[in-house]
């Protein structure tokens, strides 16, 4: 199989690809050709260098010591808050909590709005293609709170039914959804959901897990309330992340953890607590995590992004046509807006034969409900196969997932 990709004008994929160590290697004694960048992206050298020079020279908890070492992992962990905030557009780097990734973050907004805004007669409104990050987390804080849980529709193609928003909105709190969807790539209109949703009163949240390594993120010009992104799934290291917050909602949310750090005062009946963000951030936070973070934000920005956007367009047009031309395929998630994800299935073996088969030729790829069980459910299915493309992908990768299809359509059909 042979799948031709153009070279982006602004774009080199084998400059980009050559910072990346782990992409040079075999798997299973094959050429290794990573697709499963939906579930975690690899690092680029920068990014573990930066994490290797923190560990060798600056390890030291930061903003406490009286001493040189402290002094630089301070500027460090801080420096890559001002990072983040730029990446975004953040009005103030005071709206950029640090977290462990997305469900940290989330969980954040859902436990302080639990014991504020929720309660009997208001609502959660999420969607049924949620990662179950942004659904549990909710459910729990339904519970607690004695709120309402709803949830917008998931449609056959992979998009979201809209023609009842508004009346899904009345007496809706927050609205939690995905930017783009981890299972099947569908890319969700949160511009106009997040206009809706502020007429109505209504915050928003976004789960930014799957969109920050594919498009620049403007959270001012979103306007949204919220936002969440883990560094992992963004050339960053795993356990570190990140959420956003407008000044005044984050203000108004009480602190999600208690200890060190987070205070103002103590006494022995009560304390108060720091300003934003830090009563947020209880105990040691992941220092190193951030300021390998931090890196990964300054690597993403030394991208043409619109080349980058373009060429990840192209994978996803080869992947699909890669797919589609065995035999017994079926794609799920069709949406007309999607990012560098294929899902499918196939009437002749069960996802799991289909991952075993790719892993022996060298494929990393993902099988199963990808934490999106009532997605799965709502659609039929046990589970899918899922290709996810990121800039770093060749041609040589969608020839290598083609030829393993035709492999494992052979062995099943």
């Amino acid at each position: 199989m042979s799948a031709v990709i153009q070279q982006q004008a602004g774009f080199d994929v084998e400059a980009v690809r050559a910072q990346f160590p782990a992409l040079h290697q075999q798997a299973r004694g094959q050429r290794l050709a990573y697709l499963d960048n939906a579930a975690t992206t690899q690092k680029p050298q920068a990014v573990i260098d930066a994490l290797a020079h923190y560990y060798s020279h600056d390890n030291s908890n930061v903003h406490r010591g009286a001493h040189a070492l402290a002094e630089r992992a301070t500027e460090g962990y801080e420096s890559a808050r001002d990072a983040i905030a730029g990446l975004l557009n953040a009005r103030s780097r005071e709206q950029i909590v640090f977290t462990k990734g997305t469900t940290d973050g989330i969980n954040l907004v859902a436990a302080g709005l639990a014991q504020t805004v929720l309660k009997p007669g208001k609502a959660v409104l999420v969607s049924e293609l949620e990662h179950h990050s942004n659904l549990v987390p909710w459910q729990l804080a339904c519970q607690r709170s004695g709120a309402e849980l709803r949830w917008l529709d998931l449609l056959p193609d992979g998009s979201l039914d809209l023609s009842k928003l508004k009346d899904k909105l009345r007496d809706v709190a927050i609205v939690a959804l995905g930017h783009y969807s981890n299972s099947l790539g569908s890319i969700h209109p949160v511009a106009q959901i997040i206009d809706a949703a502020h007429a109505a009163g209504a915050l928003v949240l976004l789960d930014g897990a799957q969109a920050m390594a594919h498009q620049p993120v403007d959270v001012q010009a979103l306007d949204v309330d919220f936002y969440a992104f883990s560094g992992h799934k963004m050339f960053g290291p795993t356990g570190i992340g990140a959420l956003y917050g407008k000044a005044e909602v984050l203000d108004a949310l009480p602190p999600y953890q208690g200890g060190g750090e987070m205070i103002e005062t103590v006494e022995m009946a009560a304390s108060t607590w720091n300003a934003v963000p830090y009563k947020f951030e209880a105990g040691t936070p992941n220092i190193a995590g951030a300021i390998g973070l931090g890196a990964a934000c300054a690597w993403l920005q030394s991208l043409d992004r619109p080349a980058a956007g373009a060429h990840e367009a192209e994978l996803l047009e080869a992947a699909t046509a890669a797919v589609t031309a065995v035999p017994g395929t079926q794609l799920v998630g069709t949406a007309a807006a999607k990012t560098s994800v294929v899902s499918f299935v196939a009437d002749w073996a069960h996802p799991q034969d289909i991952g075993a088969i790719m892993d022996q030729a060298g494929v990393a790829i993902r099988t199963g409900h990808h934490c999106c069980m009532p997605a799965m459910a709502k659609l039929g299915l046990p589970g899918t196969v899922r290709a996810s493309m990121s800039v770093y992908n060749t041609s040589d990768d969608i020839a290598q997932l083609g030829d393993a299809l035709k492999t494992a359509h052979r062995l099943f059909a």
